[in-house]
């Protein structure tokens, strides 16, 4: 391996420099003994204790738990189908309204997405009584809407270039859809539905626009009750609870890695026995 030129190991320790010094300065300030988030005070895990004792963020987390959970679900499951449909299905008349519907919300405004489908829900409840006002089903149904789009779009790229000659086999042998479909289509993309349905959780647990438009008394995620302490002013409680997620998922990161390479080693014993 050649020796890399100095410039693009500047670039990009600058790079990373950028990315992760203000989270690490958090960190830090998570273990301030002050009260002003930009005052030093010595080290402290009071503002930790404090958090665990606040009802409203625990509350808060909950419902976006819930919520994201929900929400990736139905996104994967949907977004699942208009992939297949749109790698799948030939030409077919409404396929490119289709697609560009499908694809619409990954680059539409999320004000106009949350304004939609509130006076959507809105219709529909003078019309046929459903939704009874907003709540948590709505910020469900709001989430899954434009998770759905990331799914189609990660199912469709990953259909691209699957071998049918799988399929094709299956078929020979006497095998009829949906019989295909579940037991060899299925596994074969299964890590790309599982990438969907994780891209669509992060999505609707990090929305605070949407769910801003759609939610109801007792539907407050935790990004908008953090978003409107920080309106009050910003507490080291923010600091505090912004640590443990991102020491979350660094946790899963790294598992995930060593995961992956276990399974590596793996492959490579039984390849070479």
């Amino acid at each position: 391996m050649g020796k890399r030129h100095p410039l693009i190991l500047l670039t990009a320790a600058f790079g990373y420099a950028i990315l992760y010094v203000p989270i690490f300065i958090m960190m830090i300030y998570s273990f301030n003994a002050s009260r002003l988030v930009t005052v030093w005070g010595g080290w402290s895990t009071r503002w930790y204790g404090e958090l665990f004792q606040n009802g409203q963020i625990g509350d808060a987390a909950w419902v976006s738990l819930v919520v994201a959970f929900g929400a990736a679900v139905v996104g994967t499951v949907f977004g699942t189908l208009i992939g297949y449909a749109l790698a799948r299905i030939g030409r077919f008349r409404g396929r490119l309204l289709l697609s560009g519907m499908a694809t619409a919300p990954i680059v539409m405004p999320e004000v106009v997405t949350g304004l939609s489908l509130l006076l959507l829900f809105i219709s529909m409840e003078n019309l046929i009584g459903w939704p009874a006002g907003r709540g948590l089903t709505t910020v469900i149904i709001a989430h899954g809407t434009f998770c759905m789009a990331y799914v189609a779009v990660i199912i469709q790229g990953r259909l691209s270039d699957f071998d049918t000659s799988i399929e094709e086999a299956a078929m020979d042998l006497g095998a009829r859809q949906p019989w295909i479909f579940f037991q060899v289509t299925l596994p074969v993309i299964m890590p790309a539905i599982i990438a969907g349905w994780l891209l669509s959780f992060t999505l609707s647990f990090d929305d605070l626009v949407i769910a801003s438009f759609v939610n109801g008394p007792g539907s407050s995620t935790l990004p908008m009750v953090i978003f409107s302490k920080v309106r009050l002013g910003l507490t080291p409680e923010i600091n505090a609870l912004a640590t443990i997620m991102v020491a979350v998922v660094a946790v899963g990161v790294i598992g995930a890695n060593l995961l992956a390479r276990r399974q590596v080693k793996t492959q490579k014993r039984l390849q070479k026995s």
